[in-house]
């Protein structure tokens, strides 16, 4: 009677420090939950080559956002409705800075406004699509000015120094961005035929993962 007691003492001992065992396992902390493919070699790349998101990351995506139509002095529906009158005093635009440029900054601010109530930033966004339509009297999409919008809010610090690089402002002297941001999240911009609503040259929409809990 003894001998079976001591062995089913001994057995229940191996089983909880099994269990045990098992219950540290899957309490360590997972990995990264996102992790941006980056070009070897560049120092200041303004896109990621892709991105791997862990299984158990949580993605928030947006919807397709676009400029808000600040600007009452404008016509409703025109492209310079949409100037962001808290970003350029009376919509007036600096020198070389575009339509394109300008409606780029309020969208990537609406971006943020829509990240931020959801508890993430701009630096949590790990993918971006990008629709841009040309200006009037143009018959190509303004890349380059959505590009300099874009620097503004992601892409701006050097990965090998940590510095903020500075960004242009239209043909102004390069300056410091409005946010400092060292996501380069996978992107694409294509020029479409037209947008939802009339008078928008950009739309954009983004995914983002939540950070890992700590």
């Amino acid at each position: 009677m003894k001998k079976t007691v001591t062995l089913a003492v001994a057995t229940l001992a191996a089983l909880a420090l099994t269990s045990c065992s098992a219950d540290a396992v899957e309490s360590k902390p997972s990995a990264a939950p996102s992790t941006p493919v980056l070009e070897a070699g560049q120092e200041n790349p303004m896109i990621a080559q892709g991105v791997t998101i862990a299984a158990d990351a949580t993605v928030y995506k947006s919807s397709g956002l676009g400029p808000t139509a600040t600007n009452k002095a404008a016509p409703t529906g025109s492209p310079e409705s949409f100037i962001d009158t808290q970003q350029f005093a009376d919509a007036k635009l600096p020198a070389g800075v575009t339509l394109t440029e300008a409606q780029g900054m309020s969208v990537l601010a609406r971006i943020r406004e829509n990240l931020e109530a959801q508890g993430l930033a701009l630096d949590n966004v790990v993918s971006m699509r990008v629709f841009l339509d040309n200006a009037p009297g143009t018959d190509r999409a303004d890349y380059a000015g959505w590009n300099r919008a874009y620097r503004q809010f992601f892409a701006n610090t050097n990965l090998v120094s940590g510095d903020t690089e500075l960004v242009p402002l239209g043909t102004a002297a390069p300056a410091a961005p409005l946010v400092r941001n060292a996501a380069r999240p996978s992107r694409f911009a294509l020029e479409v035929a037209s947008l939802p609503v009339p008078g928008w040259l950009v739309e954009v929409e983004v995914d983002a993962v939540y950070p890992a809990a700590k």
